[in-house]
């Protein structure tokens, strides 16, 4: 017993330093990319590259670890580069003296959003899968109730995400749109149909 928990935790220890690994190689692109491809477009193209993990692992989760790590990085790569995104945004549009404040609500989004998708999951999972998911050996029919629980979930997330991404882009574009220049008056500052002097009997 004492040596299948120290394999487990070597197991989990070598996936928790390669995840880090990954994070903080990932950090280096980060920037040079949003440099170069500007915040607006940084924007859309990580939001993509999230609804498109979501969908690759929903779709094709049962097919191999492929597929699956495929995901992971476009989900995560994704999110990176739209945390950066969103945070300049954010301090961008306060005054100095609010910058902290800004940080702390960006961090606070973060939080409840990842919560919130966490909740969906569990959520979808229970309802969906009958007996103790922590059980040592599964049946068939969980085995299936599970696959079809993660892809139903799945299906719920990234429906959610590609919905928010396209009420964003319709909002950025309604705001990018520029308003109706106002009717010109006439040369003595009244209407067009006014300037001109009226006619008596």
């Amino acid at each position: 017993m004492a040596a299948a928990s120290a394999v487990a935790c070597r197991s989990l220890i070598s996936r928790a330093s390669r995840c880090a690994a990954g994070l903080i190689a990932g950090g280096l692109f980060v920037d040079p990319f949003v440099r170069r491809a500007g915040l607006e477009r940084a924007a859309w193209i990580s939001a993509t590259s999230v609804v498109a993990g979501l969908a690759v692992f929903t779709l094709l989760h049962g097919a191999g670890y492929v597929f699956v790590a495929a995901a992971l990085v476009l989900v995560a790569a994704g999110l990176r580069v739209a945390g950066v995104v969103a945070g300049v945004n954010v301090l961008r549009g306060l005054p100095p003296e609010r910058t902290t404040i800004g940080v702390a609500l960006t961090d606070t989004a973060t939080e409840v959003t990842s919560g919130a998708g966490i909740a969906v999951t569990c959520t979808i999972l229970a309802a969906l899968f009958t007996g103790t998911i922590t059980a040592p050996h599964w049946s068939a029919a969980q085995t299936a109730q599970f696959d079809g629980a993660v892809t139903v979930a799945g299906l719920t997330l990234t429906t959610a995400a590609a919905a928010l991404v396209g009420w964003a882009l319709l909002r950025t574009r309604r705001a990018a749109t520029p308003s109706a220049p106002p009717r010109s008056a006439g040369a003595s500052g009244q209407p067009a149909h006014a300037s001109g002097p009226s006619r008596n009997g």
